[in-house]
């Protein structure tokens, strides 16, 4: 069931239009990979994969995002 999920979030966040939730969709297939390496049997893998991508990379894109002006088509 984990593994739909990361692929479904992986392919929204491709598909999505918004910006924002294309960052967000990112986001959830991070924490859903993370779970997936938990269940595995590697925590340190699932504990980096969640403080470096899930955290500190995600928080980079939202903050581009946020600083970058968006314009209405």
């Amino acid at each position: 069931m984990l593994v739909v999920a990361t692929v479904a979030f992986a392919i929204l966040a491709v598909e999505v239009e918004d910006l924002l939730h294309a960052v967000l969709c990112l986001w959830l297939m991070c924490v859903s990979l993370a779970g997936l390496f938990w269940l595995l049997g590697a925590p340190y893998v699932a504990v980096f994969q969640l403080i470096v991508y899930a955290g500190a990379v995600i928080v980079l894109f939202i903050a581009a995002i946020m600083l970058t002006v968006r314009r209405k088509n």
